[in-house]
């Protein structure tokens, strides 16, 4: 799919954008792969040189497929798969205070997103207050008009408004801009990338769960954290941001989710990274 050097640089630059942004509206890592794929294959039987804005042409396409898929599965009355969405699966000998912090309060504000918007609502809702997207182009993916994606924009905000407690636009801004360029850079296994992301006086402190796991290592510095974030989430693994408003990170290889990074961002650089990782959860069918 990737024989042509554009649609090579597009696919490094906006593939983790694209999976992600997919993810928020889905809820399921494998089906936002699949909606990427889907998106880059059209863009590989197009003249790219005839877009003039190859990320926002993607994130029409992949919007419009996962409006689709949304509407198909509320047509067959289908509920979003619990167990696979969030799920991690614990250590028996691990004590709980160091098991991976997906608590209540994360998962539930997916879920509420996932179970109590209507499709149209759930796409300009992602599009317009997570991703900034203008309505006018949101008008395009969803095919109404502005005013009636405002409107849905509106609803979906004031039913998740009840769900779990948002930050400031400010802060939901910041932490967008921040993640996405941490997410493609960890996807392109881009050491330089990653380190100019992270605060200078940044350090980072990872878990590993599971038997005779070893004790929590503590790394500091820009080069030293990136060095070693990439020993986990630079070889085929798939970042997604978590619940909206929060910043959490979830890595999944083979659609399966085995790490949970929270971050804590100031001045549009992350300045700590607590990462807790079960590598079993990977390997895991």
């Amino acid at each position: 799919m990737r024989d042509s050097p554009s649609v090579e640089a597009a696919w490094r630059s906006h593939r983790p954008y694209l999976v992600n942004l997919a993810y928020q509206m889905l809820g399921d890592v494998g089906e936002a792969e699949d909606v990427a794929q889907e998106a880059f294959l059209r863009l590989s039987r197009t003249d790219p040189s005839q877009i003039d804005d190859v990320r926002a042409w993607l994130t029409v396409v992949a919007g419009r497929l996962c409006l689709d898929q949304l509407r198909s599965a509320r047509a067959r009355h289908e509920q979003p798969d619990e167990s696979g969405a969030l799920g991690v699966t614990r250590s028996r000998e691990v004590d709980p205070a160091d098991r991976v912090t997906l608590d209540d309060e994360v998962r539930t504000a997916l879920l509420e997103v996932l179970r109590r918007l209507s499709p149209g609502e759930r796409v300009a809702f992602v599009l317009h207050d997570v991703f900034q997207m203008p309505f006018e182009e949101i008008a395009e993916t969803v095919g109404r008009p502005v005013g009636t994606c405002r409107q849905l924009a509106r609803r979906a905000r004031a039913k998740f408004s009840g769900a779990s407690p948002r930050p400031s636009d400010i802060s939901d801004a910041q932490h967008q801009v921040v993640t996405e360029r941490f997410i493609t850079a960890c996807a392109n296994g881009d050491l330089q990338a990653l380190a100019a992301v992270l605060d200078p006086t940044v350090w980072g402190v990872g878990t590993v769960i599971g038997d005779f796991a070893p004790p929590p290592q503590i790394n500091h510095g820009p080069d030293e954290v990136a060095t070693n974030l990439l020993r986990y989430l630079g070889h085929g693994a798939t970042l997604v941001t978590g619940p909206v408003g929060e910043p959490v990170l979830l890595a999944f290889a083979e659609r399966r989710l085995f790490a949970v990074l929270v971050l804590t961002v100031r001045d549009n650089l992350i300045l700590k990274i607590e990462a807790t990782v079960d590598p079993s959860a990977a390997n895991r069918t």
